[in-house]
């Protein structure tokens, strides 16, 4: 059984990628409630009934955790776990009905990262989960699929100085980090995305929030002069942040385009 991910896909579009988890469980009814409330809580979620299904499974899919039930017909877990270890790098977390001390001392002998004595809570698995997947090294392909389903990162340059607007970050030529106040890279990020593109004192504050603010002229004027003196090298005649006299301001950025 396969319980998709319902928060795999971000809002506008955005591929979120969480963690495969696997199940191999006897039990049914545990196999499908432990599946749907993982899958209900942010993970990709396969659950099989036997070690033979899961070995089959293998051959084509790639898991980051499996919850393996010790004592199951056939091929018992820890025999499937030790298997599991010497295929890849996973995370084992051990389910059993009988808890006993011998079980468990062999589970982790074999590279357990985990043990639970059914029945067990669903909020006490989960919080096991995530121990073990923050702590478990993920293969190779699972970090690259990661890393490509990433939006690329939007970054400005202008002059020596880089703007990374998603990480909120300016740095100098130098590469040492420019100390901006929240308000003024607000106004920075405005006429970055506005390049080239006279922008008038309301259209400003309409972009940062101070639309409702009886000031918010003169509250934009402030903050143009304190980003001026951190970006200019001569704030009195500027060369990116520019006032056009009565009209409002423009941002001169060689090669881009105001949209």
């Amino acid at each position: 059984m396969f319980i998709p991910n319902l928060l795999s896909a971000g809002s506008g579009g955005e591929t979120k990628l969480r963690a495969r988890i696997v199940i191999v469980e006897d039990e049914p009814d545990l196999r499908d409630a432990v599946a749907e409330y993982l899958g209900a809580n942010g993970f990709d979620v396969t659950a099989v009934e036997s070690a033979a299904a899961l070995r089959t499974l293998i051959e084509t899919e790639q898991f980051q955790l499996a919850i393996l039930d010790i004592a199951m017909p056939g091929e018992d877990g820890l025999s499937l776990g030790r298997w599991l270890r010497a295929k890849m790098p996973i995370g084992i977390i051990y389910a059993t009905a009988a808890g006993t001390a011998l079980d468990r001392i062999v589970g982790l002998e074999i590279g357990a990262d985990d043990y639970m004595v059914k029945p067990y809570e669903l909020r006490e698995l989960l919080a096991r989960v995530r121990s073990v997947i923050r702590r478990v090294p993920q293969p190779e392909s699972y970090r690259q699929s990661l890393l490509a389903a990433q939006p690329p990162r939007r970054t400005i340059a202008f002059g020596p100085f880089q703007a990374d607007l998603d990480g909120r970050l300016v740095t100098g030529g130098s590469g040492a980090i420019i100390d901006l106040a929240k308000s003024e890279f607000d106004m920075l990020e405005v006429f970055l995305t506005r390049p080239n593109r006279l922008l008038s004192r309301t259209t400003i504050s309409e972009a940062i929030g101070f639309a409702e603010d009886p000031e918010s002229s003169r509250a934009v004027d402030i903050r143009i002069m304190r980003l001026r003196k951190k970006i200019e090298d001569d704030p009195a005649n500027p060369k990116f942040l520019r006032t056009v006299r009565g009209e409002g301001y423009i941002f001169s950025l060689p090669g881009s385009e105001g949209y």
